[in-house]
């Protein structure tokens, strides 16, 4: 069986770096990691190749290659993923299609012509889907009715990327997430029973990469990669050591909620191994809206310090932030703002709250009838919610706008980045040195040349760079890594506005001035209320 497997494309999003992947002669930040897991998964006597539409298209001549065609995607690439499996059918070929995407709206891949739905997690209905060709059917669907034992979940096969193409690789030690924030979809696809492949499994994955060459950043990609705590400091034991064995071959990020600054042990073990960043889930500093959305974890203490005490251990945050949460009082975008610069969090990722299918919130807004037709939650920077809201939409988008803008504003980027640094701890050790090579140089000339000559940051980007040499020399490295990334918002945050813009004046001119959701009392689900939708 001659097997073809595309990642549909990305649009525009807060993670494409466009900008900053090309000073570094980089097409994509990160591979299809679940393809390649898929690709390990199914018979290894198969044949396989794999093209990332992110990278490049597919030819015509792998089109024609292939017995079968398997898409993976998020429902962020819905648009390209239907195209592609009408590409496909035209070509006259079988068609299967998994993922998250797939698995929360099924019937949309079906309408546009897919063959075989291998739903849920791979390691249980990729075996059912094998079975079925092998009996000669041409369709099916395969789901499951449990979470599988990710312990059995075999090395991905990273040889079929192109490793030169991408700027971090990706792995997964774990899925699931204990908490249950009523807007979070992880928990409905991989459950509140977070579950761990050994360390031994992960640690043969990075020989697998090291064996191929890499010597880039890694990003863990776990949800919440402190999910099952006890598992993770076993694994973390483990991997101090593989690291000082291999000296220091890789940098790491991943994904965590904010508890983890109530762990020293797992903070510091986090740093020794080569953590560098770590994405949290802040979502609002307005404590109703936290309780309202069940994101009880981020009450339990000070949002900043729990913040700043990651970051003196030695790990630069990335925040996710979200406008939109029902009963959300005027403001809540300058609010979001002001803590981040609080915390001195320097890049955070910052949406309109969406109701992604079957979710808790989902649930409820159904219920209350409050859903907007044909929209599906798609989580983007450049989409609007997919509700009827608390308070006017044309408001919230507002706020969200400026907020957006205020972030990005590259003088305050730089000042957020240089607070960062300035407390910002590091490892015991440090990596052997390594001479830097013609790409990187120039990709640093260029940001020298654009913050530090052209822009209204001259002034403060020299100050600030000499600070840190001076006061924190060992971040030196990751901190001009982190000033490069607003090359990427300056431009992206205009694309924001003008798509916000323009979604905003399509909703409001379908027939409805100003519709929106009254809470005449507590919002549902906190002590009951009373609804009356009004324009």
């Amino acid at each position: 069986m001659r097997v073809l497997l595309v990642y549909p494309k990305f649009p525009k999003t807060f993670w494409s770096y466009e900008k900053i992947l090309a000073l570094v002669n980089r097409k994509v930040l990160l591979p299809p990691l679940g393809l390649v897991t898929v690709a390990a998964i199914l018979p290894q006597e198969w044949e396989f190749k794999l093209v990332d539409r992110n990278i490049r298209p597919a030819t015509e001549q792998e089109w024609a290659w292939a017995d079968v065609v398997i898409f993976s995607a998020m429902i962020v690439q819905k648009q390209d993923l239907l195209e592609q499996i009408q590409q496909a059918k035209q070509r006259g070929k079988l068609v299967a299609v998994g993922g998250p995407y797939a698995t929360s709206v099924p019937h949309e891949v079906q309408e546009v012509g897919a063959d075989f739905l291998i739903l849920d997690e791979g390691e249980i209905t990729l075996p059912m889907f094998v079975e079925s060709i092998e009996r000669g059917e041409t369709s099916g669907v395969f789901r499951a009715t449990e979470k599988p034992d990710v312990t059995t979940t075999p090395v991905p096969r990273f040889d079929l990327l192109e490793l030169n193409a991408y700027s971090m690789m990706a792995v997964q030690f774990s899925r699931g997430c204990p908490f249950q924030c009523e807007f979070c979809d992880i928990i409905v696809l991989y459950g509140r029973k977070p579950r761990t492949k050994t360390p031994a499994q992960l640690l043969a994955e990075l020989d697998y990469l090291y064996k191929l060459g890499w010597r880039r950043s890694i990003f863990m990609v776990d949800d919440n990669f402190i999910g099952n705590k006890r598992n993770v400091k076993l694994l973390l034991k483990e991997l101090k050591g593989w690291m000082a064995d291999h000296q220091y071959p890789f940098y790491f990020d991943t994904e965590a909620s904010v508890d983890l600054a109530q762990d020293p042990e797992l903070l510091e073990l986090m740093v020794e191994c080569g953590f560098k960043a770590v994405f949290l889930g802040i979502e609002t500093p307005d404590e109703d809206s936290l309780q309202l959305t069940k994101k009880f974890q981020n009450t339990r203490s000070s949002l900043i310090e729990a913040v700043q005490t990651i970051i003196k251990a030695g790990l630069r945050p990335m925040a996710g932030f979200i406008i939109g949460f029902d009963g959300e009082q005027p403001g809540a975008g300058d609010r979001i703002v002001r803590f981040a610069e609080l915390a001195a969090i320097p890049s955070t990722t910052f949406s309109m709250l969406q109701a992604l299918p079957h979710t808790a919130l989902w649930h409820r807004l159904q219920k209350e009838g409050r859903l907007r037709d044909n929209q599906d939650g798609n989580i983007n920077q450049t989409t609007l919610m997919n509700f009827i809201p608390t308070r006017p939409l044309e408001d919230i988008a507002r706020e969200y706008i400026e907020a957006f803008c205020a972030l990005y504003e590259p003088v305050r980027y730089l000042d957020r980045t240089y607070r960062c640094f300035l407390m910002m701890g590091s490892p015991s050790w440090t990596a052997p040195f390594k001479l830097p090579n013609l790409m990187l140089l120039k990709a640093m000339a260029i940001i020298l040349w654009r913050q530090g000559i052209q822009r209204e940051t001259r002034w403060k980007f020299w100050h600030h760079l000499f600070s840190i040499i001076r006061r924190n020399p060992k971040v030196l490295e990751l901190y001009l890594d982190t000033c490069a990334h607003i090359e990427h918002f300056y431009e992206y945050r205009q694309i924001v506005r003008e798509q916000i813009e323009a979604q905003v004046a399509e909703y409001l001119a379908q027939g409805v001035e100003k519709p929106y959701v009254s809470l005449t009392k507590a919002p549902v689900g906190v002590g009951g209320g009373e609804l009356g939708v009004r324009s």
